[in-house]
């Protein structure tokens, strides 16, 4: 069994910064693409960023030159610096995985519980 688990989020003034950190854990053999994905109420789950397992990155346009990702491959943990963070950032940010795990061998796309950010004007 695989678990994601994200932290990091919380409260800050818009210009400001967060770091959100996801660990996955349990029987993983490998981890693909590491991805969040961002909610906020009443609109769509959406894309944010993702990361390669060899370190290549894709953000939306909407975070770029705002938001960093990076992995550290032997933790199994993805890290998002977000920059600069504006009112409209605001969501429940989640750690979206893809793992193969020991038992089945197959890859599969895993969520986290979500962490929530929230930025004021």
């Amino acid at each position: 069994q695989v678990q994601l688990v994200e932290s990091g989020g919380g409260l800050v003034q818009a210009g400001g910064s967060l770091r959100l950190t996801c660990v996955a854990s349990g029987d993983i053999l490998n981890i693909n693409d590491m991805s969040w994905y961002r909610q906020s109420p009443g609109t769509a789950r959406e894309f944010v960023a993702t990361i390669s397992r060899p370190g290549n990155t894709v953000y939306a346009d909407s975070v770029k030159e705002r938001f960093t990702n990076s992995r550290d491959n032997y933790k199994n943990e993805v890290y998002q610096q977000m920059n600069n963070l504006k009112p409209d950032d605001t969501a429940v940010y989640y750690c979206h995985d893809s793992i193969s795990t020991s038992s089945t061998h197959i890859y599969l796309n895993y969520w986290g519980q979500g962490t929530q950010v929230t930025v004021s004007s």
